[in-house]
């Protein structure tokens, strides 16, 4: 089943289709990052408006750099990816100047969930990944939760639960901070490792919080 699963999921995406996968923190949507009309297809599932931007999800820390101007230790970035973080950096011109065209920043996830990980690797080229909710909406942590979304989708797969569905805290979703500073951090949304993050920038890499 995991084989198939993945590879199924990746011959979606591949054929420009929109896929439900589990994640660490809640349920997404994802689309081949590079791919500009499924792009824009994720944006009118999510009645999203067209200025917020689309993370980008990796299989591996080192693909990273290839999508990212990176000015930040490597070993910070495996101190906190895999996991329930979104790091903010810039861009390279390796990424589809469609995706988030407004800004010179990407965020980047790398969950710490095998299967999504597995399949951007099948994919090889990033994800673009956003959570499986209509925009404004909670997060999403089982699969029919999000059961408007399923018409438009081309394939959905069910992790069963993610956490504790009862807990408001589950659905919080990644930390995402930036690190397009050098020597600075800023936490754009605290999510569900804030404390754990702080820690490692702060006392660790001696990084300083920046204007928010």
């Amino acid at each position: 089943g995991w084989r198939e699963a993945v590879s199924a999921t990746a011959r979606a995406l591949l054929a420009g289709g929109l896929v439900a996968v589990p994640t660490d923190t809640v349920y997404g949507v994802a689309c081949l990052a590079q791919d500009t009309g499924a792009v824009r297809s994720i944006y009118r599932l999510k009645g999203r408006d067209g200025g917020k931007p689309l993370a980008i999800c990796l299989g591996d820390v080192d693909c990273i750099h290839r999508y990212c101007q990176v000015n930040v230790p490597d070993e910070l970035l495996r101190d906190l990816l895999p996991g329930p973080v979104t790091l903010v950096l810039k861009r390279s011109e390796e990424l589809n100047k469609d995706l988030n065209p407004f800004t010179s920043l990407v965020g980047v996830r790398i969950p710490d969930h095998s299967f999504v990980r597995e399949v951007a690797r099948a994919c090889s080229g990033p994800l673009a990944l956003t959570s499986a909710n209509v925009s404004s909406q909670a997060s999403t942590l089982t699969v029919s939760e999000f059961q408007d979304l399923w018409p438009h989708l081309s394939l959905i797969i069910d992790g069963g639960p993610i956490g504790d569905v009862q807990s408001p805290e589950c659905r919080l979703g990644s930390t995402v901070v930036d690190l397009s500073v050098p020597g600075k951090f800023t936490i754009i949304r605290p999510g569900c490792a804030l404390t754990s993050t702080v820690e490692i920038l702060r006392q660790k890499y001696g990084l300083v919080p920046g204007s928010s």
